[in-house]
């Protein structure tokens, strides 16, 4: 069965076809779909091997070597495993010197040592504190941009880290797969590349960064034909505030569905039919105790969290989109379902929000759960490969399942020779 949507551009609607309230998405047997057949294709070990592979570059923090060898080695696998007609977006970055900060994300404040069996850097409430730092949200630890060297204690990653940030040129790198029958339409992957924190930027957003990439190098396999392009897009400067997506927006926007040259059947940008952002993937381990600490396993309840922004000029359109991953999880993946939520914030995926319909993925609510300290490897010295388990890993496996079967169904994938 395939999940089909129309977006009708011109007129700013948005019709989806979903299954009825209650009932589950039928599903192929197995040697008949051809999303399963790709879903299977999606493995943890090959996950790892290519999210492993970003930390070597350390944090990957914009304006650094260590930020522009990724870029260079993101594109370089792109094109190992056949998405060869990468292409990047160049802006320049030049903001005003910041000003001096204290206190956890300072350069000046004391060293940030988080650990996930002790104190989480103190609790906080929101709409009032209760005792102990409870609220109506219940434990909420601080959060905050680790900036210490010596908060980190291992010594090679102290080094990979050890550059700071000049002002200049940034670029984004991306890769398209060409559809067969609709070429002049496409879908948008991504996720953002760039971290920071004195890390291994494992989670924020090595995460997404893997699991975008390995959906590359599924559809681009040559048994896989599409009606209908998608973009895999890496951004870049995405934790001084989007400015990458920022940068594609203004620069594509206006090319698209302009077919170039005239007759030759190529469209550069193809008219945008959503576009699906992924960030931090990994961690859904429960909220703080009353004592701070958080629990080292992922929690029974852990899902994926599809969000839309409820107050986004296409707000229903992506609610509905939502909903369409949401169906898709429910019939694909193989450990964790998947929830929808209204509160699509601070990431990527906000630059396309009133263009076009847009949804993140996540491994929590990003305000509630994340801006609640849910996660202390977030922009913290802990986001590093050994602070992981498979069942971390895995969680991000099943996320990319999600997008994978879900955008299988909106562009008509299918195998050759089937």
């Amino acid at each position: 069965m395939r999940i089909r949507v129309l977006f009708v551009a011109a007129a700013l609607t948005c019709t989806i076809a979903l299954p009825k309230q209650g009932t589950a998405l039928p599903v192929q047997e197995a040697e008949d779909d051809p999303i399963r057949v790709l879903v299977s294709r999606l493995t943890l070990d090959n996950y790892k091997t290519t999210l492993k592979g970003l930390t070597q570059f350390g944090d990957r923090r914009q304006g650094t070597q260590r930020n522009r060898d990724a870029v260079d080695w993101i594109e370089e696998q792109l094109k190992a495993v056949g998405c060869t007609n990468t292409e990047r977006i160049t802006y320049d970055f030049d903001p005003a010197p910041p000003t001096a900060r204290t206190g956890r994300g300072g350069r000046g404040g004391p060293p940030v040592e988080p650990d996930l069996t002790t104190a989480t850097g103190g609790l906080v409430g929101r709409n009032g504190d209760g005792p102990g730092g409870s609220s109506i949200y219940g434990y909420r630890a601080r959060t905050g941009v680790n900036r210490d060297l010596d908060a980190q204690p291992d010594e090679r990653i102290r080094e990979l880290n050890r550059e700071e940030p000049v002002n200049g040129e940034r670029t984004d790198v991306y890769c398209t797969k060409v559809g067969t029958t609709r070429p002049n339409e496409m879908y948008i992957i991504g996720a953002h590349m760039d971290g920071h924190g004195v890390n291994e930027a494992v989670n924020d957003d090595g995460s997404g960064t893997a699991l975008v990439m390995e959906l590359a190098r599924i559809f681009s396999a040559p048994d896989v034909e599409t009606d209908v392009s998608i973009r895999f897009a890496l951004w870049n400067n995405e934790e001084t505030g989007t400015n990458g997506a920022e940068a594609y927006v203004v620069q594509r926007r206006e090319l698209q569905g302009i077919e170039n040259p005239a007759g030759s059947g190529q469209y550069p940008e193809p008219t945008w039919l959503a576009m699906i952002q992924h960030d931090m993937m990994l961690w859904d381990h429960g909220a703080p105790r009353a004592d701070g600490t958080v629990s080292r396993n992922q929690r029974p309840e852990a899902d994926v969290n599809i969000e839309f922004q409820s107050d986004s000029e296409f707000a229903e359109a992506s609610m509905k989109l939502a909903f369409v991953f949401k169906a898709a999880a429910d019939a694909y993946n193989t450990d964790y379902p998947a929830t929808v939520g209204p509160h699509m914030t601070n990431t990527d995926s906000r630059q396309f929000m009133n263009f076009i319909p847009a949804i993140s993925l996540r491994e929590n609510e990003r305000g509630a759960q994340t801006g609640g300290g849910w996660n202390p490897t977030w922009h913290t010295p802990l986001d590093v490969w050994t602070t992981f388990t498979d069942d971390d890993f895995r969680l991000g496996l099943n996320a990319a399942q999600t997008t994978l079967s879900a955008v299988s169904g909106l562009t008509g994938a299918r195998l050759s020779g089937r």
